[in-house]
């Protein structure tokens, strides 16, 4: 994936204390990590923003390991779920928690354990597969993304030259690594030969910003909750002189917003840079240019260097013409082989081909520029995080005994009970499994949820009780 030997000198990895990895260093350790596992097998790798998660990720993708990327908090029940579908060979994980699972520590390195399971091998691989993502883990749906080397090496490529990334820059880290656009952010920079500055801290921690300034941070990434923070955090009045780039995406900005932050980053001489995505798409699809960001305030851009995109009607006939709303379609080798399910399907190929329906609704300016304006999925994003709504009913009527019904809009989940004495306990217990703020959720108590004659919730009825 990365040719880390060609940058043999530079510096790859800081860390909070100040520690740093060339990558030099990352490359042997990514080998000798590596010397440590029994050819291709299926790595669960539990991650945080650390020089031992990294150098684990470096060492499978380079030596064609397969990872399943985890939160290191994962909650447990999740991760025995995953555990028991898709058996894997080895654990990468804090060594703090290496002790609380079934099998032996066979190496160590950064913080971090490997350790390997009693189980072997159990599925095959497909010989492309080098990558697994969830697609709504905070629920526990066993779906998972299939990347592809080549899907991971096109989207990387078309980054760092749509994004101008060269070996002088110096990125912080603002998401988890198990976070599609996370590990986007990393894939580029060390493609680069960049530093990555791995920060466990939060954007409204003071820590945060004072690693940011002692190790001169040139650019960092947020979804549409970050961006929030920033404003209420009253960032426009920072001195940020290392600082150059500022990139969106996981969800749409709200274009009041985004107009303050592209008007800062003209300002300040600075870029601010919107860009689309999925983690079916590896993960970026679409940016919008930052001597536009102004211009073309609330729209998503255009396609990514080697990707296109097109518009379709109900009829799914090709749209041509500008300002008529359609379900947003692309097309690129950044698109990913497919979903799994269960532990044989990690053997399938390419299904989707290089197309993907993404499920959003879009329409196109004069000039050929794209605007997000709704979703056909029943999915949302709540802080940057893609949460399924099917999925968060099933996981609430497998808890509760009441009737529930699940709807809202991007960073507002609506949920729908009929047991008033399970309301308080519905909040709580969404915030602890999903790990999202507890702000996220409004739960709202009926006498039963609306249905139609078939027993369908009548989700448009729901949405005139919130909207």
């Amino acid at each position: 994936m990365w040719n880390l030997s060609d940058f043999e000198h530079r510096t790859a990895l800081i860390d909070e204390t100040g520690e740093s990895l060339t990558y030099g260093q990352l490359y042997s350790g990514a080998g000798e990590l590596a010397a440590h596992i029994d050819g291709r097998s299926l790595v669960f790798c539990l991650c945080s923003n650390s020089m031992g998660s990294v150098l684990g990720y470096a060492a499978f993708l380079n030596h064609r390991i397969v990872p399943l990327m985890l939160d290191e908090h994962v909650d447990r029940t999740l991760l025995d779920g995953f555990l028991a579908v898709y058996r894997p060979d080895y654990l990468w994980l804090p060594r703090a928690q290496a002790d609380s699972h079934e099998g032996r520590v066979v190496y160590e390195a950064r913080g971090y354990a490997l350790v390997k399971r009693p189980e072997a091998h159990v599925f095959p691989l497909h010989e492309d597969l080098a990558l697994l993502l969830t697609t709504s883990g905070s629920t526990g749906s066993p779906k998972l993304v299939r990347q592809s080397y080549e899907n991971t090496r096109a989207n990387t490529v078309s980054i760092v030259a749509s994004l101008d990334i060269d070996a002088s820059e110096r990125a912080i880290t603002t998401l988890p690594m198990n976070y599609t656009y996370g590990l986007s952010i990393i894939n580029s920079h060390l493609w680069a030969g960049a530093a990555l500055i791995l920060s466990p801290y939060t954007v409204v921690q003071r820590e945060f910003w004072t690693l940011f300034s002692g190790q001169q941070a040139t650019s960092f990434g947020g979804v549409p909750y970050t961006y929030e923070m920033l404003d209420k955090l009253r960032f426009f009045q920072r001195k940020l002189p290392s600082l150059r780039t500022m990139t969106q995406a996981g969800g749409k900005l709200l274009p009041e917003l985004h107009g303050k932050f592209a008007e800062y980053a003209r300002r300040e001489g600075k870029r601010f840079i919107v860009m689309y995505g999925q983690a079916e798409a590896s993960p970026r699809m679409g940016y919008l240019p930052a001597d536009k960001a102004l211009e073309k305030c609330g729209a998503m851009g255009v396609a990514i260097p080697g990707g296109r995109f097109r518009l379709l009607d109900e009829h799914d006939a090709d749209i041509t013409a500008p300002g008529v709303v359609g379900e947003l379609l692309y097309e690129g080798k950044n698109v990913t082989l497919g979903y799994a399910e269960r532990g044989e399907d990690l053997a399938k190929g390419d299904e989707r081909h290089g197309v993907l329906h993404t499920g959003d609704m879009a329409s196109f300016d004069a000039e050929g520029f794209f605007t997000i304006v709704g979703r056909k999925k029943r999915f949302l994003k709540i802080f940057g995080n893609r949460v399924g709504l099917d999925e968060t009913e099933r996981l609430l009527k497998s808890h509760f005994s009441c009737e529930v019904a699940c709807a809202g809009k991007d960073d507002a989940m609506q949920v729908f009970v009929t047991d008033e004495g399970a309301a308080a306990e519905v909040k709580h217990f969404l915030a602890e499994k999903t790990r999202l703020n507890p702000s996220a959720f409004h739960v709202h108590v009926l006498e039963s949820i609306p249905k139609s004659e078939s027993g369908k919730t009548r989700y448009a009825t729901l949405e005139q009780l919130y909207d």
